[in-house]
């Protein structure tokens, strides 16, 4: 079983390269708007209650699939460096695979800006995300997001063996997905 986890910020690609490394690999695509979109038409993510339900449904998610014959699982999350809950849930995610044998594999995706505000009105985006089709307001969460956390780590920061960042901001999802899969040799 191999775990990726493919981190950074908003709009920087993490959806639509975790689409493609799953096309050119046997992993299966688990991208964080998949629980937030079925929670919120309930509640928003931002309310205790929307928070705990999805991370509700993306624990017995993985609970099942770290238990599971599948070959992996490919994650996409937004990472606050400067959170230590974000670092504890990275590590108690990456333990839950690794004591059922898994190879963890941290993916840093960076973007500029520009080009992340450009990537947050695509209809690729847009389709897969509808809590993001209210452009002005997705914009304002992504800056607000970026001027309140830190989204991206420092340069060696992150001791792990199998970590890679990448910018992507000129690359394809498809150049970005091949580039990982060559890396890590999935």
């Amino acid at each position: 079983m191999k775990l990726v986890i493919l981190f950074g910020p908003q709009a920087v690609g993490k959806m639509t390269v975790g689409q493609e490394l799953e096309k050119i690999t046997d992993l299966r695509l688990f991208h964080n708007h998949m629980t937030i979109e079925l929670v919120t038409p309930f509640f928003s993510y931002g309310s205790e209650t929307g928070k705990r339900l999805v991370n509700l449904f993306r624990e017995e998610i993985f609970e099942e699939v770290s238990k599971s014959d599948l070959p992996g699982l490919i994650f996409t999350y937004v990472w606050a460096f400067d959170l230590a809950g974000d670092w504890e849930y990275i590590d108690r995610l990456s333990k839950k695979f690794e004591a059922r044998g898994a190879e963890i594999y941290y993916v840093e995706l960076e973007a500029e800006l520009e080009e992340r505000l450009e990537r947050n009105k695509t209809p690729h985006r847009l389709q897969h995300k509808p809590t993001k089709r209210d452009i002005a307001r997705s914009e304002q969460d992504l800056i607000s997001t970026m001027e309140n956390y830190r989204l991206n780590s420092y340069a060696g920061e992150i001791q792990k063996s199998n970590y890679f960042r990448m910018n992507n901001t000129n690359l394809s999802a498809n150049e970005a997905a091949k580039t990982i899969k060559e890396k890590f040799e999935l």
